[in-house]
């Protein structure tokens, strides 16, 4: 039988698996990760996993995920709150009152690039 603890652990892995293929230039929504696991109410689980990868190897790029309406919702797990829109704007992707410009054509969804 799992331990809740290593349930967490696989689901999370899966995640940053998905997470790690979003490309540089590019943003998808906690809701489209999870959908493309097959969690498709899984938005927040996604978020407590972005929440809980800092220091993994390879990286995990948790500044590309945003909310479904492109807005910055997971900033303030970044130190500074900062970091996430200066770590996108590096990457080319504008960024006006807490959202991502161009949101549409900015978007990667992971079941479609993926092929999942």
């Amino acid at each position: 039988m799992k331990t809740e603890k290593s349930s967490k652990e696989n689901i999370y892995d899966i995640i940053y698996e998905v997470v790690r293929c979003i490309p540089k230039g590019r943003v998808s929504s906690y809701g489209a990760v999870a959908a493309a696991i097959g969690a498709a109410s899984g938005a927040r689980v996604v978020g407590y996993a972005m929440n809980n990868c800092l220091g993994l190897r390879p990286k995990v790029p948790a500044h590309r995920v945003v909310n479904r309406n492109g807005m910055l919702t997971g900033k303030h797990h970044f130190s500074p709150p900062e970091k996430m829109q200066q770590l996108l704007e590096k990457e080319g992707i504008k960024i006006k009152d807490d959202k991502v410009v161009d949101f549409e054509n900015r978007f990667w969804d992971p079941q479609k690039e993926l092929a999942i």
